[in-house]
């Protein structure tokens, strides 16, 4: 699975979301998830909604998935908005 195809499945299932997802190996991902869909959720709610993007690729073609999922407004909030 590629980068590119992770960033779509999670941008289909986030609608308006802002991601980047970046690997070395093609197995381990690292994925910045910016969503308003994650007002008002904990961080485990917000790994939640992205796994559920995902779905079977995990633990298969994606060996490991490494998340920051902040709001628009924390992301902001880190200067980087």
């Amino acid at each position: 699975m590629s980068p590119e195809q992770i960033t779509r499945d999670i941008e289909a299932a986030l609608p308006g979301a802002k991601v980047r997802v970046v690997s070395d190996d093609g197995v381990h991902f690292a994925a910045l998830v910016v969503a308003a869909q994650f007002e008002g959720l904990r961080p485990l709610a917000r790994h939640q909604l992205v796994y559920r993007a995902l779905g079977d690729a995990l633990g298969g073609a994606i060996h490991a998935l490494s998340l920051d999922t902040p709001t628009p407004a924390e992301w902001a909030r880190r200067g980087a908005g």
